[in-house]
């Protein structure tokens, strides 16, 4: 059986040039500079072509399946799962999962070209052109802590808030996840690092009113819990300055959020525990913190610190004269023995949310308890309240026409209440009026129910149609208009409510 030998333009003139040697016409000399081989090389290819014919041009495992070549089975595989599970993540993280998860082991540009055939391809974020120099990492951890919050679809359809403290230094990151960007959080995620390594020096962060930006007109409580431990609030001007914390945020986005996915978290909880102790310790801590040359600037957190004092929200009451304040629109009393000292002098209230508030003078905890006030009665209830006081008045002057003269009711009033004591109680003088839905002027109620039936049994016709065809059949003048309000009242004044009342009552009947 003839075999067909497929060559290219240089194997071609390979074959040419040795078969001129072959025939004595060129010499192997020259047909090594022409081809730009060793005399050795060129004297095996005319022993070749002397054996084997043409043939030698062409290498054995030419049109061969290469030994490595991985099975059209696990791409496709590979391309189903893509589509079907690992649709929301980059080339690398899938490379990643893959092997983990399914035992796959494929690398990244493969994996890049099986996505093309599928058109399916996480493109990356387009970014600016980066115009700013860029600024270098600190020379040692605690130098700088940058802190901001990122609202998110992390998980499940509604939005959170990811926390996060990261080091300038060594990208080191804290984070945690809360239903809002507030005070509380950013407070706990400051104290989580503080407990963790120490006191760090700055701390980087936006103009936020939370952490005391320009609008606010006095201080927020990050500012004066910084205050306290000594470290300094530097504001960026944009977020390009900050960038390190928002660089984090797009990893968190990109890798977290389809690992929450996977993992079927739907809860803070569950998003907290997987955050911590599988998501930084196995991925951040590997992958993207840095070691840093320098020994690290955190202070000792000091014995006579308290944290439980300082990360927590404090605010400011004025003591009245008999010894009670309030807070969160409640009233409360001072038991404590000090109370006959502070009078009108301000003590300070620290909210811990969960566990509620403490009131604190000079550094000691004073004792409260809330007093309960008598609830205001309503207006019914007040008039209720003056029609029992006439009564009374006439148990008292033992005379209606007196209680009528001193009180300024009528005595046919007056005898009314009595009644309507008589036969109900207290309870029967609360006014008992129902408004009159249907104005004077509006048609009879048979009317109107016959324009209703009429207009649901013929859904598609029109206002002008429905007022003639009614005109001529019950013998009275009805308008358009007047066939419109009909309409409005009953909520029919489209054609597809009419059809809807239409068809929901035949499939009632």
């Amino acid at each position: 059986m003839l075999r067909m030998i497929v060559m290219d333009s240089k194997a071609q003139l390979t074959v040419d040039i040795i078969a001129k040697v072959v025939e004595g016409r060129i010499t192997i000399a020259n047909a090594a500079k022409l081809l730009s081989k060793s005399r050795r090389t060129i004297e095996r290819y005319v022993k070749q072509y002397q054996q084997v014919g043409i043939q030698f041009a062409v290498h054995g495992n030419s049109g061969k399946a290469p030994p490595n070549k991985t099975p059209v089975s696990i791409k496709k595989a590979v391309q189903k799962l893509i589509q079907e599970k690992y649709y929301d993540l980059n080339l690398l993280h899938l490379a990643e999962q893959l092997a983990t998860n399914e035992n796959i082991v494929i690398k990244r540009e493969t994996l890049r070209s099986w996505a093309h055939d599928i058109h399916h391809v996480k493109r990356a974020k387009r970014r600016r052109s980066n115009v700013r120099k860029r600024r270098e990492r600190m020379e040692a951890p605690g130098l700088m802590m940058q802190m901001d919050g990122s609202p998110h679809r992390w998980f499940g359809d509604k939005k959170h808030c990811l926390i996060a403290m990261i080091d300038d230094a060594t990208s080191e990151v804290y984070a945690e996840f809360f239903p809002s960007e507030t005070t509380v959080g950013c407070l706990k995620v400051m104290r989580e690092c503080i407990e963790t390594k120490g006191v760090f020096k700055t701390l980087y962060v936006d103009r936020a009113g939370i952490f005391g930006g320009p609008k606010r007109c006095n201080f927020s409580q990050m500012q004066r819990a910084c205050e306290e431990l000594g470290i300094e609030i530097i504001f960026a001007n944009s977020p390009q300055g900050k960038g390190r914390i928002e660089r984090a945020f797009d990893t968190f986005q990109d890798r977290l959020v389809p690992e929450l996915r996977l993992n079927n978290i739907n809860d803070i909880a569950a998003a907290n525990a997987y955050l911590k102790h599988v998501f930084i310790p196995q991925f951040w801590q590997s992958k993207v913190q840095v070691k840093s040359k320098q020994v690290p600037e955190f202070t000792p957190l000091s014995k006579h610190i308290n944290l439980d004092d300082i990360c927590v929200i404090k605010d400011h009451r004025k003591i009245r004269n008999d010894h009670t304040f309030s807070y969160g629109n409640k009233f409360y009393l001072i038991d404590s023995p000090l109370k006959h000292s502070i009078a009108n002098q301000k003590i300070e209230i620290r909210n811990t949310s969960k566990k509620g508030f403490t009131a604190h003078f000079a550094g000691r905890k004073l004792k409260i308890s809330e007093v309960n006030e008598p609830s205001k009665l309503a207006s019914e209830d007040l008039a209720v309240q003056k029609k029992l006081e006439v009564l009374a008045l006439i148990e008292k002057l033992g005379s209606v026409s007196a209680a009528s003269r001193q009180s300024g009711v009528s005595r046919d009033t007056i005898h009314r209440h009595l009644r309507l004591v008589k036969q109900g109680g207290p309870e029967a003088l609360k006014r008992q009026e129902t408004p009159n839905l249907r104005h004077k002027n509006c048609v009879d109620k048979a009317i109107e129910d016959a324009v209703v039936q009429f207009s649901i049994e013929h859904p598609h016709l029109g206002q002008q149609k429905v007022a003639i065809k009614l005109s001529e059949a019950l013998g009275v003048d009805i308008s358009a208009g007047g066939v419109r309000s009909m309409w409005l009242r009953n909520n029919m004044n489209t054609t597809a409510l009419r059809v809807e009342k239409s068809n929901a009552l035949v499939e009632s009947a």
